[in-house]
């Protein structure tokens, strides 16, 4: 399989966030708050926000079209991420998957990119994108996503940010 394995978690509420373009707003802070580890989708756009975001929980990371430099250069573009029995496949173009999730036995897809916000799922395998969560596109909400996770199944919920 492509991509970097993150290990395995235990975490039972997943924060997904997307698109920060070097901005945490304070109502995201707010809605990770509680979380038990954060998925960043791509589009971090500097250090700081993952640093940041490391002070509410641990988190996992992709790269993505904005994030260059010497600081996004160990951050990989794809990794699968063990949450109990879930494998979840993140990347922050979903364009650009380069596996079928089935065969591999991905519970989810996670990307970022569009601003779009989505949950759906395909041939059994949720996809998710938690939308934007930095500077406000065209009409596009702010948003991110909360994930529960339970034995059998995600829980995925789009949180639109008043902002």
């Amino acid at each position: 399989m492509v991509g970097e394995k993150s290990g395995t978690s235990t975490a039972k509420l997943l924060g997904v966030i997307s698109d920060t373009h070097g901005l945490l707003r304070p109502e995201a802070a707010h809605e990770l708050a509680g979380v038990d580890l954060i998925v960043h989708a791509g589009d971090i756009g500097t250090p700081d926000v993952l640093e940041e975001l490391s002070s509410i929980a641990p988190v996992v990371a992709v790269r993505g079209n904005v994030d260059r430099g010497p600081w996004a250069g160990d951050i990989p573009e794809r990794r699968v991420v063990e949450v109990g029995e879930h494998r979840l496949y993140v990347l922050h173009d979903v364009n650009e998957l380069d596996l079928d999730p089935t065969v591999e036995k991905l519970t989810a897809v996670v990307a970022g990119h569009s601003h779009r916000p989505l949950v759906e799922e395909r041939d059994g395998v949720l996809f998710l994108n938690p939308g934007s969560a930095g500077p406000r596109r065209f009409t596009l909400p702010v948003a991110l996503a909360r994930v529960r996770v339970r034995a059998s199944r995600l829980e995925p919920r789009l949180v639109e940010l008043t902002v």
